[in-house]
């Protein structure tokens, strides 16, 4: 039972950490993406 549970909490402790790195990754995608767009935004309205 023992072996289980530390088991179970390898997995979770895993899959927590590997969903925090891609949440991290899409996060900084999209600040970025929009960044982008913001910055083309503002030279139309310049232009």
């Amino acid at each position: 039972m023992d072996e289980q549970l530390r088991v179970i909490l390898i997995i979770i402790i895993s899959v927590s950490i590997f969903g925090l790195l891609i949440f991290i990754f899409v996060k900084n995608y999209v600040k970025k993406k929009i960044e982008i767009l913001v910055k083309e935004e503002k030279n139309k309205k310049l232009k």
